[in-house]
């Protein structure tokens, strides 16, 4: 897959098929991003589920925070990956590990490896990188109505 860009329909189909989301690099700081974006998709009325060794077993808006993805104890439709891009190989590991596996990785803004993508892809998952769900919901809600 190109991802230089994505179509609207691939990002809509995306964000209105998934509903549980694991939210890799989450921050009780409500002043990173990833903990805006945690708030936005639980608003929109996704289950979001924090994953950060440091806060493991705390809380991130109300939400139980899990040290791994391998520490989570129900299914995921989503990884959405709040981390370095030259840590997104290492995090798609960990993703392709799953059981079952995700149907969507998702790269925020900044986030891309097209390698760690083609492997991602080869597994039969969908992915997204270098957006943000934040900004790609509106818009293509918007046009959807």
């Amino acid at each position: 897959m190109n991802h230089d860009h994505y179509s609207d329909s691939y990002i809509r189909d995306i964000l209105g098929s998934v509903r549980t989301i694991a939210v890799v690099g989450a921050s009780p700081n409500d002043a990173r991003p990833s903990h805006g974006v945690m708030g936005f998709l639980l608003g929109k009325g996704y289950r979001v589920i924090p994953v950060n060794p440091g806060h493991a077993g705390g809380t991130i808006l109300g939400q139980r925070v899990f040290a791994r993805l391998a520490d989570i104890p129900q299914p995921v439709d989503m990884v959405d990956v709040f981390r370095a891009a030259n840590r997104f190989s290492a995090v798609v590991d960990e993703v392709l590990a799953m059981r079952p596996l995700p149907s969507v990785v998702w790269g925020q803004f900044t986030v891309r490896d097209d390698a760690a993508a083609a492997r991602a892809e080869a597994a039969g998952l969908k992915v997204v990188m270098d957006r943000c769900p934040v900004t790609e919901y509106p818009l293509l809600m918007r046009k959807a109505s």
